[in-house]
């Protein structure tokens, strides 16, 4: 895939300061996107836009948007539009949850977990839809494989919201389709801040889960998680959409 073939698309990626976020936004702009990174830090989103610039000379818009409140995201869109005139790539990225026991779990935070996830992408979704038809365009929504773990203890709530939008994203395929319009999730495993934080308070089940994947590594934020988001953007990919694809070196079985 030559740089040619996303040259001038415009792309909103949320929980883009940071991790697989960054990972894709890089990964992205260094085949010609546009680049609108979005996230709670500010600062972080623009070490994001500074790292594009300095890579590719590509334009790049930072943006302060907690996903989890909705009526913000409409001002995402809308300034995304006004500074590029449109939007071809919808990455929903963001992510908040609450891993623990059922019994312990504190609805409040659960409710504030769906809001990021779920709740933010199909928002986003609709709000991108008009503007995602005019040249058909692609939105990637995050998932996980935590709802294959033959155990899933502590992980009951995020499971759920990820299979949520697994859920939502497989609808938009179908509805959306007649309009141009691929919808996909990819599940990844990558080196991420929220990654490094779960090893560093569980080395135990960490290292039995690096050990549980097949490749025996864990992916890179931009060559294995972004790179691909990449492909799956672009022409050649344009017969793929309503997949799961977990991108996690043979770990989980899709079925």
């Amino acid at each position: 895939m030559t740089q040619a073939a996303l040259h001038n698309y415009v792309a909103i990626i949320t929980g883009a300061g940071q991790g697989i976020g960054q990972g894709i936004a890089l990964a992205l702009a260094k085949k010609g996107v546009r680049v609108v990174a979005v996230g709670r830090t500010l600062e972080k989103c623009q070490t994001t836009c500074d790292a594009i610039s300095a890579q590719t000379g590509l334009d790049c818009m930072a943006l302060a948007c907690d996903v989890s409140q909705l009526d913000s995201l409409e001002s995402v869109v809308e300034k995304t539009i006004a500074r590029f005139g449109r939007i071809d790539i919808l990455v929903n990225n963001a992510v908040a949850t609450s891993i623990g026991p059922l019994l312990k779990q504190d609805l409040q935070q659960v409710q504030m977990a769906f809001q990021t996830g779920p709740m933010a992408s199909l928002k986003l979704m609709q709000l991108c839809h008009p503007h995602l038809k005019v040249r058909g365009g692609s939105i990637i929504n995050m998932a996980s494989s935590a709802a294959k773990r033959w155990d899933m203890s502590n992980y009951g709530v995020y499971a759920a919201e990820k299979d949520a939008i697994r859920a939502l994203t497989r609808a938009a395929a179908s509805e959306w389709g007649a309009d141009n319009i691929r919808a996909n999730n990819i599940l990844p495993h990558a080196k991420s801040p929220a990654l490094e934080k779960w090893i560093k308070y569980q080395p135990v089940e960490a290292e039995q889960f690096v050990k549980s994947i097949p490749l025996g590594r864990i992916g890179d934020c931009e060559k294995d998680i972004g790179d691909f988001v990449a492909l799956l953007c672009c022409p050649e990919s344009s017969y793929i959409s309503g997949q799961s694809i977990a991108l996690d070196g043979g770990q989980a079985y899709m079925n």
